[in-house]
């Protein structure tokens, strides 16, 4: 299932509702029956962030990923559903776009210290 495109009601960020969309199974727990999946959209924009990966026509990620549009992976929109909420099978992530999603999740997923003691950034009191 890791590495499936997959059809499913995506939540919105203010879990009021969702919207049928592929999404692509980043990790699934067998033992809670639910997988974490990423965002799939055709609105892609005009410059990338590290966290989104474009999927398009004419390649073999494309053919392979079941998606009939172009569109972009976003990794910085992911969610834990529970597994029976898949609704279909669109096709999976090739060699080449995992090879791309793993390196944007790095980029994008990983925790940097950004504090006061960072040469960076400025610790901000959450409290504010």
């Amino acid at each position: 299932m890791i590495g499936d495109i997959v059809l499913v009601p995506f939540p919105n960020s203010d879990l009021t509702n969702g919207k049928l969309r592929p999404a692509l199974v980043l990790y699934e727990d067998a033992v809670e029956k639910e997988i974490t999946i990423a965002y799939i959209s055709s609105k892609i924009p005009i410059v990338l962030s590290p966290c989104e990966v474009l999927v398009t026509r004419g390649t073999h990620s494309f053919e392979e990923s079941g998606l009939i549009m172009n569109s972009v992976i976003k990794l910085n929109k992911i969610a834990s559903i529970k597994s029976y909420l898949i609704m279909g099978l669109l096709g999976s992530a090739d060699e080449a776009m995992q090879a791309e999603v793993n390196s944007a999740v790095d980029m994008c997923l990983k925790i940097r210290r950004t504090g006061k003691d960072s040469p960076n950034g400025s610790l901000r009191d959450i409290t504010e």
